[in-house]
């Protein structure tokens, strides 16, 4: 069974928001957080023991690259670069959104995680 096809994506920057719209006419607002903490990339899934990405609360999408017909390639603001996509993927955490972020809810609070960002710290010397 293949998944639909994304037909459109629209970044809603100021709600961290972006929607995503399908050929089968479903469509789905996925938080800039959601999609970070459920990157499909390495440095997230690990080698088969997903890590637990913390501290997103804020976190924004600054540029979507198309990667051939089948996925995109999300730039988030925190630096993360490497997760692609694809329109199964985007499907995939679209149609599981409440699940996923449940599931992510619980695993950190038994963690003991934060989504809340990190504040940097300025020291000064005298």
């Amino acid at each position: 069974m293949n998944s639909p096809t994304v037909t459109s994506l629209k970044l809603k920057r100021k709600s961290r928001l972006l929607e995503i719209g399908f050929d089968d006419g479903s469509s789905f607002e996925l938080s800039c957080e959601f999609l970070r903490v459920h990157s499909p990339s390495a440095e997230v899934h690990g080698h088969g023991q997903p890590v637990l990405v913390t501290h997103k609360k804020d976190v924004n999408i600054s540029a979507i690259e198309p990667v051939g017909n089948y996925a995109v390639k999300l730039v988030f603001d925190d630096g993360h670069n490497t997760g692609l996509y694809s329109w199964q993927v985007l499907h995939h955490l679209a149609s599981n959104q409440q699940q996923l972020w449940q599931d992510y809810l619980d695993r950190l609070k038994a963690e003991k995680g934060s989504r809340e960002p990190l504040i940097a710290m300025k020291i000064s010397y005298r």
